[in-house]
């Protein structure tokens, strides 16, 4: 069992974008981030179910589809789950639709008002709870049936995972764009590096798959 981490980065760092409005809430930058993750045949099948075969093939959807691979829990915060979007809402059953893609037990991390778990279709069961990473870390291991836990994001509460030193493996697709502002994945973090082992790899899309492991 490994603990792992996939992110999606831009040149400067960021994991986030600014730019979001009411009409538009993912904003133009995100697009542009994870663009190339979006464009394999994987995450059309895996999180579009599109099974028309449409899709890149190449580096990064040999990522993409290890992404998915030996996973057995999830964690995450709750800004990926969608809470900070509807944080009052009871009933707000997160922006990753119907059938989520994870298939797994997922760990949201909250600060609010406990909320009751939601069993979606496919196999995933959202459950919310207040915890520090090594406790959230404790829940998704017993839940994991000896595969891996993956920590989802978003760049805080990778960092934080990070920062305690429970990360096995960390991979960061590097879009070749600048978005000059977000959270950035790598503040506080000097020297982490010197305990993996890093490799690095460019893909068609001029992606550059970087991972660093223990």
């Amino acid at each position: 069992m490994a603990v792992r981490v996939d992110l999606n980065i831009s040149l400067d760092g960021f994991a986030t974008t600014t730019d979001q409005t009411p009409e538009n809430p993912f904003g133009d930058d995100w697009s542009r981030l994870v663009g190339a993750y979006v464009a394999t045949r994987t995450f059309r099948e895996r999180v579009l179910h599109d099974t028309s075969g449409e899709g890149t093939t190449g580096v990064d959807d040999r990522y993409a589809t290890s992404y998915f691979a030996e996973v057995g829990a999830e964690i995450m915060g709750a800004g990926m789950f969608g809470l900070h979007n509807y944080p009052d809402d009871p009933v707000w059953r997160g922006w990753w639709g119907d059938e989520p893609p994870f298939h797994v037990p997922v760990f949201v991390l909250t600060h609010g008002a406990p909320r009751p778990s939601i069993e979606m279709t496919g196999g995933t069961t959202f459950h919310f709870l207040a915890a520090t990473p090594q406790e959230a870390l404790r829940r998704a291991t017993d839940a994991s049936g000896g595969k891996d836990v993956r920590v989802g994001g978003g760049p805080s509460v990778v960092r934080d995972f990070l920062t305690a030193g429970l990360v096995d493996r960390l991979h960061v697709a590097i879009a070749p764009i600048l978005l000059g502002r977000g959270i950035r994945l790598w503040d506080d973090l000097r020297g982490f590096e010197s305990d993996y082992d890093v490799t690095a790899e460019t893909a068609e899309s001029g992606t550059i798959h970087l991972t660093f492991r223990r």
